[in-house]
């Protein structure tokens, strides 16, 4: 039996609203998940390079690229590790996007196609994930703000959280917006740091382990910056979905991958290069290295603008995700409560061992992703034959197909479980790898088996 739950759920009046209608309409967006009509949809594809490049030239990406040195690979082989575990993960994301102009509403909200009501567990998880990444880059800015302002790291993480809100209640065009300007400013910004991280520090370093333990490193540190960039994987289409529906698809996949590719590999270049500097205390390690004085606070304070234009993209997707899973609250109200949330985990990070907090956190909150996309891309291709756009609030979903979602979903999850390696789950096999985690690889392919083949078999039941 078909599960018309999708729409009746995308379709409630209270998540419609206001919506931006042109480039720099910057009235608050009160509109959340219902499918924008082809005939209020603007922009060009070429606005997605900005939106994807500003939000990863933050501090957490720079100092995920420590963790390679921390790993022991060294300069080169943990920037050879990075960019594969980048390019990876962005292509994924490029993908998912193109389905933003293709139906005109999110990417949580599109896989209610697939999941159904049954969507709840996968919303839950993006929800949170995005409180967590909301608090990962928070972090620093917070360090970065009470440095600067010399107030206690409360109080600096509020005032940071505050601006980060209200750019997340005006929504999807002031972000948009937002996002070009500090592409420019925090290039500019971040060049100059690395050029400062040149005088008088030893850049390429040497591999620190050998062997099996190399060989585990690696995969761990192209694991973790695949994680980086898959976790946005469950937001891709929230920022693509204004988009007129003819928008080119190459344009549309090349600007996201391009801006995701190019902005972790610089930032994260950084880390990898300065990890003897800020391996632990970020924001008075840049003061640092960039002399002190007017400039050291000038970067101190772009670090804060760099982490709140990060968080206002898990703020606004995560918004989203509160209204898809069934909460009906106004898209600016589940923005707020993002933040609040967030604001705990920020304090809980910054209260003990930062280094292994932040690694767990950051693997931990995208473990599941690769099995969501599998299950939602298996079912929009079966969906989309034939046809250039769908409109998900019209699509029925079979309920044992979601049921068996679900089901796959968990299962692939529980499968994956030996494969990771975080200092709170340390999986047999990835200990007997030599700490080598590969849970998101295999999650994604037990995922895409299992509910492929399941569909598949069905597909020939009925047509035979």
């Amino acid at each position: 039996m078909p599960d018309n739950g999708p729409k009746s759920a995308l379709t409630e009046s209270i998540f419609s609203g206001r919506r931006p209608t042109r480039a720099g309409d910057l009235s608050v967006e009160t509109h959340g998940i219902a499918p924008i009509g082809e005939d209020q949809r603007y922009g060009t594809p070429g606005r997605l390079f900005t939106v994807w490049f500003a939000p990863q030239v933050n501090m957490a990406g720079v100092f995920s690229g420590t963790l390679a040195i921390v790993l022991g690979l060294g300069f080169w082989l943990g920037l050879l590790a990075m960019v594969i575990g980048t390019f990876l993960g962005s292509i994924i994301v490029g993908y998912l996007s193109t389905w933003g102009p293709r139906t005109g509403t999110g990417q949580l909200p599109n896989s209610r196609m697939a999941f159904g009501g049954a969507v709840l567990v996968p919303g839950v998880l993006q929800w949170l994930s995005s409180i967590a990444w909301t608090a990962l880059v928070g972090l620093f800015g917070g360090e970065a703000l009470a440095a600067l302002l010399g107030v206690p790291f409360w109080l600096a993480v509020l005032i940071a959280l505050g601006v980060q809100g209200a750019v997340g209640i005006f929504g999807y065009e002031l972000i948009h917006r937002v996002q070009a300007v500090l592409s420019v400013v925090l290039f500019v910004t971040f060049v100059v740091f690395a050029v400062k991280l040149v005088g008088g520090h030893q850049i390429v370093t040497p591999a620190l382990v050998s062997g099996a333990d190399l060989a585990g490193a690696f995969v761990l540190e192209v694991t973790i910056a695949f994680s980086l960039a898959v976790s946005w994987a469950s937001y891709a289409a929230d920022f693509s979905r204004y988009l007129p529906s003819d928008s080119s698809r190459g344009r549309v996949f090349g600007f996201t991958v391009a801006g995701l590719v190019l902005s972790y590999t610089f930032v994260q270049g950084i880390g990898i290069a300065a990890a003897d500097v800020l391996s632990e205390h970020t924001a008075e390690g840049v003061r640092t290295v960039m002399g002190g004085g007017l400039l050291g606070a000038l970067a101190l304070a772009i670090i804060t603008m760099a982490s709140i234009g990060s968080g206002v993209m898990n703020d606004y997707s995560g918004s989203l995700a509160l209204q898809t899973i069934g909460v009906k609250v106004r898209r600016p109200l589940s923005a707020v409560i993002v933040i609040v949330l967030a604001f705990a985990l920020i304090l809980w990070l910054n209260a003990a061992d930062t280094a292994t907090r932040f690694l767990d956190v950051l693997l931990l909150v995208s473990y599941w992703i690769p099995a969501f996309v599998a299950i939602v891309v298996v079912d929009w291709v079966l969906r989309i034959r034939g046809r250039a756009t769908l409109n998900p609030a019209l699509e029925p979903t079979d309920k044992r197909d979601a049921a068996v979602a679900v089901v796959v979903f968990v299962v692939a999850y529980g499968a994956a479980i030996p494969f990771m390696n975080t200092t709170i789950l340390q999986g047999s096999i990835a200990v007997a790898w030599h700490g080598a985690d590969i849970a998101y690889y295999v999650n994604g392919l037990v995922a895409a088996a299992l509910y492929g083949g399941y569909r598949f078999v069905r597909r020939r039941g009925e047509s035979g």
